[in-house]
């Protein structure tokens, strides 16, 4: 069966009148933003504080559209006698968005997390010159970054959150606990205190409690109560000290 003539713009205007009858969708830019992906590859912004100089985003960019200048400064040393150091002081990163192709290579291999997509893209310029920005516009638009999505809450803790949270909770436990009384200070209410190792053997102990034990006599003074003292081994036999003893008798009848 033929068509019949003219069905075919028959169909065209009832697509269009159904299309009149909705309201319109077109957002009226500049007037109102577009609502931009957080993921968004606009510009890329500079955070200059995490820069060091290293040059790798330089090195690593394909189309060599990084231009980045820097020189040295000597470090005083941090504490008496140190050594002096030298340090990278950055001068100048430019970027020539007229070469960039928006690979992101520079932000991926930045070992300091100084470089970040922003989702800004009104920088039109009339001169194809004026696409090269200098770190001053490239920090401006560091501010206007998005903030990173949120974690998966089934997603494992990072290393370095879990470490952090371990070394705070075990300082809040030192904190907390009552400090141990010293090894010589007083003991529990109701208890004396623990004996000083360094007392004399014969003192007196703690309080209410006699010393460890009778002090040793020295050689040749007095025993205890109601015994003698042992006789000194260095007195003389025949000295002005001595106990005079009885000479022995002959069987014989006289003295030898």
């Amino acid at each position: 069966m033929s068509p019949i003539p003219g069905s075919g713009l028959a169909k065209g205007l009832a697509v269009t009148l159904r299309t009149m009858t909705r309201k319109s969708v077109t957002d009226q830019y500049p007037d109102t933003q577009p609502d931009l992906p957080p993921r968004t590859r606009g510009v890329i912004g500079l955070f200059e504080e995490n820069c060091t100089v290293c040059m790798l985003c330089a090195r690593e960019c394909p189309d060599w559209c990084i231009y980045i200048d820097s020189h040295k400064e000597t470090v005083p040393p941090a504490a008496p006698g140190g050594r002096e150091r030298s340090r990278n002081v950055l001068d100048r990163f430019a970027i020539d968005f007229a070469l960039c192709m928006y690979c992101g290579i520079c932000i991926e291999v930045c070992p300091f997390d100084a470089l970040f997509w922003s989702p800004e893209f009104e920088y039109a310029e009339t001169d194809i010159h004026e696409l090269t920005h200098e770190r001053d516009k490239l920090r401006d638009w560091m501010w206007t970054v998005p903030a990173p999505p949120a974690l998966d809450p089934a997603a494992e803790e990072p290393k370095e959150i879990a470490a952090a949270r371990k070394t705070a909770e075990k300082l809040a436990a030192a904190q907390t606990q009552p400090p141990s009384p010293s090894e010589n200070g007083p003991g529990a209410a109701g208890q004396p205190g623990a004996t000083s190792a360094s007392a004399p053997e014969g003192g007196s102990g703690a309080a209410g409690q006699p010393g460890s034990g009778p002090t040793p006599p020295s050689e040749g003074g007095p025993g205890p109560a109601g015994q003698p003292g042992p006789t000194s081994p260095s007195a003389p036999e025949d000295g002005p000290g001595a106990t005079p003893q009885a000479k022995p008798t002959d069987p014989q009848g006289g003295e030898s």
